[in-house]
């Protein structure tokens, strides 16, 4: 028996060993957990740290300045501290200004570079100078993972990604020349990676897409299959099928990157219904038309106001999200101030801004009328004053209510406090609700229960609740 234990475990010590940083957005965040599975299934060991790895897998982001800047220290950072690393994900699409790979030319000496959605050619990379322990088709798996794959987000939510690509060309934009063009995910693996994600114990499913609103246009909305029936792959359907899933389980599905397309009023009785949550992330960008044609923003955006309006008639208890950009080049104050008056008249419940940022390779960079940085930057705050006004108002009418809360976090079973979230915040972006130790002795709660919750105060972007 001891010789058998210690056989067992050099087999372990003897597992390579591979690092791993995910960076970037949470279409990123999934190709990272469908490398991670692979890699577990293969019977690699890995880690969060540089150190002691056999390699390193980066995964980057190359959208914005910021986001290029981060991933090439972060590429730095693992080759002072490993020296072999392996990189994928956006940035390693992005070509440099002599035409050539960024990632290669700036460190010529990582072993491998990659684009987005790329699982299969990371593990060749990785086969290539990591031979794998062992063949998953032969050997055993360990069980830790099926049709879910592993997670890097706590066990009690998941992201769920439907498509990869964009077949629009806004142009501000450079993902579908990092990530191409529209490909739906066949809605029968959809729907079986979710059905596996709720037996596993997640309380809340995210969709995400780089245009939810437009999954199986490239498929031309074909039939799929789930569970021997027929179910048509498109937006509506999906939602309904993932609120039927859900169900069993009392389990939230939230909706991000919802394009405002009329078809997304098809959405809102289901939310009003209690189905699937009533929360709607909806890249609006700007308001103005002007501005609009000039991002060439799809749907038709002079009309969102009318159907926010029609959706909050429909479901009174929606929250609605957005991000937009301010300084557009171009942009005149008039147009500005257009925009400000729709998130007065529109009451966005939590609305982000960027200051727009010059990105390599974005077709807008070339459109006349490029404002200096201090009047972008100084419309981004004057725009955030008057959200966070909006957003303030908003978590003052939810004092004396009662909401339900997913827990994030409980010290010694909640009765040191917690921190969760309500349906109108999603995980990381939105606020939180700061849960204080119950009045009874009795009342308990762990880190993914729904618990009802008093909402007593504010403190900021979040609210404070006494458990009841």
């Amino acid at each position: 028996m001891n010789e058998i234990a210690s056989a067992s475990e050099t087999a372990s010590l003897a597992a390579p060993k591979v690092g791993f940083v995910s960076l970037g957005c949470p279409k990123a965040l999934t190709d990272s957990e469908l490398i991670l599975t692979q890699l577990s299934a293969e019977g690699y060991q890995t880690s969060k740290t540089f150190e002691g790895a056999d390699l390193v897998i980066v995964n980057t982001c190359g959208f914005i300045d910021d986001a290029v800047k981060e991933s090439l220290d972060t590429i730095s950072e693992a080759l002072n501290v490993n020296g072999r690393v392996i990189v994928t994900g956006c940035l390693g699409a992005k070509e440099s200004d002599s035409g050539g790979n960024m990632v290669r030319e700036m460190h010529p000496s990582v072993l491998a570079v990659t684009g987005p959605h790329a699982t299969q050619e990371v593990m060749d990379a990785v086969h290539a100078h990591l031979p794998k322990p062992h063949d998953p088709f032969l050997d055993l798996v360990p069980n830790a993972f099926g049709e879910a794959g592993l997670k890097l987000t706590p066990r009690h939510y998941a992201y769920l990604k439907i498509s990869e690509g964009c077949n629009h060309r806004c142009t501000f934009c450079i993902i579908p020349s990092m990530r191409g063009d529209l490909v739906s995910r066949p809605l029968g693996d959809v729907l079986r990676e979710a059905q596996a994600l709720f037996e596993s114990g997640v309380k809340e499913l995210l969709v995400i897409s780089q245009d939810t609103s437009a999954y199986g246009v490239d498929v031309r909305y074909q039939m799929g299959f789930h569970d021997g029936r027929p179910v048509k792959t498109r937006t509506l359907e999906l939602v309904q099928a993932l609120s039927e899933l859900a169900e069993p389980f009392s389990a939230w599905v939230r909706l991000h990157y919802v394009y405002p397309y009329p078809t997304v009023d098809h959405l809102i009785p289901l939310m009003a219904s209690g189905r699937v949550l009533p929360y709607l992330d909806v890249p609006f960008q700007h308001s103005h038309p002007d501005v609009l044609k000039r991002m060439q923003r799809p749907a038709s955006g002079e009309k969102n106001l009318e159907r926010l309006q029609l959706w909050r008639e429909q479901c009174p208890q929606l929250v609605v999200r957005s991000t937009f950009i301010a300084g557009f080049p171009g942009e005149t104050e008039s147009e500005f101030s257009h925009l400000l008056q729709f998130l007065e008249e529109a009451q966005i419940d939590r609305a982000g801004c960027f200051a727009y940022s010059a990105v390599e390779g974005a077709t807008a960079n070339a459109l006349p009328g490029m404002l200096p940085l201090e009047v972008r930057q100084e419309r981004r705050a004057r725009f955030m004053q008057v959200a966070e006004k909006i957003s303030a108002q908003k978590l003052q009418s939810r004092i004396g209510s009662t909401m339900q809360v997913l827990v994030d976090s409980a010290k010694a079973l909640g009765k040191q406090g917690g921190v969760g979230r309500t349906y109108s915040d999603a995980p990381e972006i939105d606020g939180v609700v700061h849960l204080l130790s119950p009045e009874k002795l009795s009342k308990s709660y762990r880190t993914g229960d729904f618990i009802k919750v008093r909402i007593l105060q504010t403190q900021g972007h979040d609210l404070i609740g006494l458990p009841i």
